[in-house]
């Protein structure tokens, strides 16, 4: 039963597993009051794949409160796309080839569902992948998990516009067979410049001997949710990181034993690791603009960041 109560306020909600130890709660009110937004935020929790009709019931809350705006999803995306595309009116061209809802709005009376992490994803690794990078140095990129996160980073990495400054092999690696043969049917013709190779690991030693296995100038990601939604990494502490390389753990909170893995190994291994912090940043900003229509967000990028700190 969905432990929800109609809106007094316009109000944005975050549909995760612990919303409320989440750092949005204390620096969306911040946020509302830097873009002059007289708004709420509440979270609603579920379990991991919980059941359908969960999600539709929350969907289904929101569509029909009129203060209701919308929601940013984590987690649960590809669940609630499966659960709930019917209720949406609108659906944008990510939503629909990855599968997945991450941003839920209204617009002229329409549900409208997007997927924002290929942007965010994006513009979180502009930040700390050197210009050139792939075509300087041909190195690999390793996703651990096969869920939406992997899957709008292989996007990201697909798109033909970067040119010929792309990864050449991308290997996406999952504790679950269904999920790697989902990513392989959408991920599939993509870019032929890129290989995609999907690995079976039910265990932390299957990672790590694909890590041993990759190039140096490498990109190894994070993007189980353990370190977050649960405890542990999908390495063992046997792990050995490939020389040269960028580590991108995508969580900012939690547990983080995969980053500090890598920083156990940092200096010897010339590693350049980045947390989760500016994805968070960018993935919340992209949903919040949509959900009550700010055109100008890119403007506000480092304000925002700033605020968000600070609270």
């Amino acid at each position: 039963m969905l432990n929800v109560q109609p809106a007094k306020k316009p109000t944005i909600y975050f549909i995760g597993v612990t919303t409320g130890k989440s750092s949005i709660m204390r620096v969306f009110p911040k946020w509302a009051q830097a873009l002059g937004l007289d708004a709420d935020i509440k979270g609603i929790d579920f379990k991991p794949h919980s059941p359908a009709e969960d999600y539709r019931e929350a969907v289904e809350f929101i569509k029909n409160d009129p203060l209701s705006l919308g929601a940013l999803v984590t987690t649960h995306k590809i669940d609630l796309y499966n659960a709930c595309r019917d209720l949406f009116e609108y659906l944008d061209p990510f939503a629909q080839k990855l599968g997945e809802i991450s941003s839920i709005s209204k617009k002229e009376g329409k549900l409208c569902g997007h997927a924002k992490d290929p942007i965010s994803s994006g513009l979180a690794l502009e930040r700390f992948v050197p210009q050139n990078y792939w075509k300087d140095y041909d190195g690999d990129v390793f996703l651990m998990g096969a869920g939406g996160a992997a899957l709008a980073m292989s996007l990201y990495f697909g798109q033909e516009k970067t040119g010929d400054d792309i990864p050449k092999k991308i290997i996406i690696s999952n504790r679950s067979v269904p999920r790697l043969e989902s990513a392989k049917k959408i991920l599939t013709g993509l870019n032929p410049a890129v290989k995609f190779e999907y690995i079976h690991t039910p265990a932390p030693e299957d990672n790590d001997r694909i890590l041993a296995g990759l190039k140096p100038h490498s990109l190894i990601v994070n993007a189980t949710g353990l370190g977050k939604d649960a405890p542990g990494s999908p390495l063992t502490e046997q792990a050995e990181f490939p020389k040269d390389s960028l580590v991108w753990e995508i969580n900012y909170r939690g547990e983080l034993v995969f980053m500090d893995q890598a920083q156990a190994q940092a200096e010897a291994k010339n590693l350049v690791i980045e947390d989760g912090w500016i994805y968070f940043i960018h993935g919340w900003t992209q949903v919040v603009a949509e959900v009550f229509h700010i055109d100008d967000i890119a403007s506000k990028i480092t304000m925002l960041s700033e605020v968000a700190r600070n609270a």
